[in-house]
């Protein structure tokens, strides 16, 4: 009987966590993660060190997390929405095509530039190439209309298509870590590419 009753009292306790708690403890793990992952690189950052330094167990880590590209994906989301917020914010006023278009391709850069450590885990741990990635498509197609809408002659497609390869991680990263280009020697790389397919 002693038996059962402490059997009872551990399934009694050894409940799952509160929706409270779970919130909680992905915060925790994302912070600890962003933190970790400047200061040693996503590669050098294990699972069981994310775990260990957030304060939570193995099992806490992976109830929110499978792997690390999930926990790169969780980091970039925020950025990932405020990217296209700003971008039908600005689609929604005046502002010439072109422009438009321009100030698109600036923000993209500076996302992947900034984030080139977490896009790249993030797309090949799950065998994704970036141009097919489905959060990165939704650049193709905004760039196509863009064009479109500017009265950019030629092959429309292929035009996008141009554009898009220059805002692939692994462009981005070949310029940045090989070629030794800026942020801003990119951004005007592809606004100089935009001048050229829309002066007619």
């Amino acid at each position: 009987m002693a038996d059962d009753n402490n059997l009872n009292t551990f399934m009694l306790t050894d409940t799952p966590p509160t929706r409270a708690d779970a919130v909680k403890n992905r915060a925790v793990l994302l912070r600890t993660a962003r933190r970790l992952f400047n200061a040693h690189g996503v590669e050098h950052v294990s699972m069981t060190q994310l775990a260990d330094e957030a304060g939570v167990g193995k099992g806490t880590l992976y109830r929110h997390f499978s792997n690390k590209a999930e926990v790169c994906y969780a980091l970039l989301d925020t950025e990932q929405r405020d990217l296209q917020e700003d971008t039908f914010r600005r689609l929604q006023n005046s502002t010439p095509p072109a422009e438009s278009l321009k100030c698109f391709l600036g923000d993209v850069v500076a996302f992947v530039y900034r984030n080139l450590d977490l896009l790249s885990p993030a797309l090949h741990e799950g065998n994704v190439s970036s141009l097919e990635f489905p959060a990165h498509v939704w650049y193709r197609q905004t760039i196509r209309g863009l064009l479109a809408r500017s009265g950019a002659s030629g092959d429309i497609d292929y035009l996008s298509d141009a554009l898009y390869v220059m805002l692939n991680v692994e462009t981005i990263n070949y310029q940045r870590r090989t070629l030794g280009y800026d942020e801003e020697r990119i951004t005007a790389g592809v606004h100089d590419l935009v001048a050229r397919f829309t002066a007619g």
